[in-house]
């Protein structure tokens, strides 16, 4: 009897442990029911074995069949929710790969998956509690930047002092009951053994990342212990960056419990002390600095969009060693200043937003400019412009809910493309929700930097149009609150075909329709839907977004930005979107003053490395001086 030649073996396309056939190994069956080869190749028992495996693959066939011929019964059960859609394009893929139910058979990345990102991460935690924390890797096919041996020796010193200093330990709570009696810890004539920075979380969720990471900076290079303001569900977000203790601030018995009103009329902030005399750092104020043993028990730093001169003496040698001696420091950046019209925005990072936009959210190339940092800084980071990419990759790992929202949806929709690309969209005007002059805007952008292939009309398809299995397929992952963009440009690739011939998928998880401001289930899937964006491997991103540094950032990739279109929308920006020259996010409100000689300054022509943003242009941003055009 003549048998049939496999369809595909190992060594060829699909590898063994996904369920091909050695080209070795056994042949196929028989079409009819029953028959079997002559010649036999294996035992009795092992043919047992497959006969148990191949009825099981027709079994899940079957049952896949029967949950995509009645998906609308499931909907009605679920509540109308989209996880059914989801199982089943899961299913069906999982059928497509082979028989083996573990994900980690799959290979995602291009290179074996560094679990530790080149030294970034500590080894030997327990992987159950914060699952992303070392599977990343095997989603990621961009491989990241490698951390320098310095940092990577900063990072292990600094996990020690969280764990001698943090929460539940005698030092902190000595620390608290210095704080509550309202006294500097120098009072005694010693030093602090302990220093802190409290970051504020607050509104949206890219910004509550981009100040975290900024404060972990400044709390790197002061030694100081970084506690995170739990509320907005910070917890319920992000695992536990520090082994054996937590960064979450206790909020049971913290002596400051109005700490999360603080504002630029609070006394105690840094700026208004110094204004009122109250501390002086020396050489700005024609007076001695202020004795450590006179400071105050804590200090707010007022680092939001409002912040006045004397705040942005934050970023002065001199009063740097004056805040090094306060041993609690409490930290609020953020953004948007509301004085004119305030507008709706197309974007789950954040609440409202105005026609003067101005961000102080990021304020990690401000720390570049500090003359007592530089030194520590370029040690930490030879790669300039890589600063966040280690910052974020370190600290922000999804809790397992939320990994399952990135790893669910990657598998079904994104695994098996040759190419996926990413396209952030976020409107500034609520007119240009649904504009087609936007909508132009994004096709020039993609079409004229070749991310994606044209679509061509019916009438000019060639006859061979149908990509033939194997050729490059693209998926294109999508982000808005809404899904206008999205329905239009899926309709595209849908109605027409493609001048290269190769076939192009376009997804969006969700369109909620309107910002949900600390609601758990809304951050949770913006959370997962920036970390689907940085496993892209090209990004198309809005200019000014939070939203988008925090993914290009954990992705590593360079984005190219969509011109910000002007209110009166009248065409498409020309041109479309330029390629920036560095992943790092934008400072959007730096301070512009000269330490030294006390007088306005264009801090973003100090350094090479500190430039001016393409898509802010008056804002600051790490950059590699080799690739920045000037």
């Amino acid at each position: 009897m003549q048998q049939r030649k496999p369809k595909a073996c190992a060594g060829e396309e699909i590898p063994v442990s996904q369920g091909a056939i050695p080209c070795d190994g056994w042949p196929e069956a028989a079409a009819e029911e029953g028959a079997r080869p002559q010649h036999w190749p294996l035992p009795r028992k092992k043919r047992l074995a497959l006969d148990n495996k191949r009825w099981n693959t027709v079994v899940n066939v079957v049952l896949v069949a029967f949950v995509m011929a009645v998906p609308p019964v499931v909907v009605i059960y679920t509540g109308g929710g989209i996880a059914p859609a989801v199982w089943i394009a899961a299913a069906k893929a999982q059928l497509s790969g082979g028989s083996g139910n573990n994900h980690r058979s799959f290979p995602y990345s291009t290179s074996p998956p560094d679990k530790l990102l080149g030294g970034l991460l500590p080894d030997g935690l327990d992987e159950r509690p914060c699952r992303s924390r070392y599977e990343s890797t095997m989603y990621r096919r961009n491989p990241g930047r490698r951390p320098s041996p310095h940092l990577i020796a900063k990072l292990r010193k600094h996990e020690e002092l969280q764990r001698r200093c943090g929460p539940n330990t005698d030092a902190y709570s000595l620390a608290i009951q210095q704080l509550r009696a309202g006294k500097s810890a120098a009072a005694g004539g010693s030093p602090a053994e302990c220093k802190y920075v409290v970051s504020i979380s607050y509104r949206g969720l890219g910004n509550r990342i981009l100040a975290a990471a900024s404060a972990f900076l400044y709390a790197l290079l002061t030694g100081r212990v970084l506690l995170v303001d739990p509320s907005n569900e910070m917890g319920e977000l992000f695992c536990e960056p520090f082994p054996g203790t937590t960064w979450l601030l206790p909020l049971d018995g913290f002596p400051l419990p109005s700490y999360t009103n603080f504002s630029i009329d609070t006394a105690e902030s840094y700026g208004n002390m110094l204004r009122n005399k109250v501390l002086s750092a020396g050489a700005d104020y024609a007076r001695p600095a202020t004795p450590a043993a006179e400071l105050p028990a804590f200090a707010y730093l007022h680092l939001d969009h409002d912040y006045a001169h004397e705040d942005k003496m934050f970023f002065c040698d001199d009063d740097q060693r004056l805040l090094s001696n306060v041993q609690w420091l409490v930290m609020r950046t953020d953004l948007y200043t509301v004085t004119t019209r305030i507008f709706e925005i197309e974007n789950p990072t954040l609440c409202t937003l105005t026609a003067n936009l101005r961000d102080v959210t990021y304020t990690v190339p401000g720390l570049f400019l500090v003359e007592a940092f530089r030194e520590e800084l370029d040690a930490l980071f030879p790669e300039r412009d890589a600063a966040f990419h280690h910052l974020a990759r370190y600290l922000f790992h999804p809790t397992n809910h939320v990994w399952g929202l990135v790893t669910r949806y990657y598998r079904a929709y994104l695994a098996r493309a040759d190419l996926r690309v990413g396209i952030q969209v976020r409107n500034f005007n609520p007119t240009h929700a649904q504009s087609p002059h936007v909508l132009h805007q994004i096709t020039s952008c993609v079409w004229r930097e070749k991310l994606l292939p044209e679509v061509v009309l019916a009438t000019e398809e060639p006859h061979d149009a149908a990509a033939a299995p194997g050729d490059k397929s693209t998926a294109v992952l999508m982000t808005s609150l809404r899904p206008w963009y999205y329905e239009r440009i899926k309709g595209m690739y849908w109605e027409h075909g493609t001048a290269t011939g190769e076939d192009v998928s376009v997804h969006q998880p969700s369109h909620e329709g309107q910002q949900q401001f600390g609601k758990r289930s809304h951050d949770g899937r913006a959370w997962a839907e920036m970390y689907l964006l940085s496993l892209c491997d090209v990004l198309v991103t809005s200019g000014w977004s939070t939203f988008g540094y925090v993914a290009q950032g954990i992705g590593g990739v360079a984005p190219w930005v969509l011109q910000k279109q002007p209110e009166n929308l009248t065409a498409a920006p020309d041109p479309p979107c330029f390629r920036d020259v560095s992943m790092e996010p934008c400072f959007h409100s730096p301070h512009v003053y000269d330490c030294k000689m006390k007088r306005g300054l264009d801090t973003g022509k100090v350094l090479p490395h500190v430039r001016h943003c393409q898509d802010v242009s008056w804002g600051l941003k790490l950059v590699d001086p080799k690739l920045y055009k000037v």
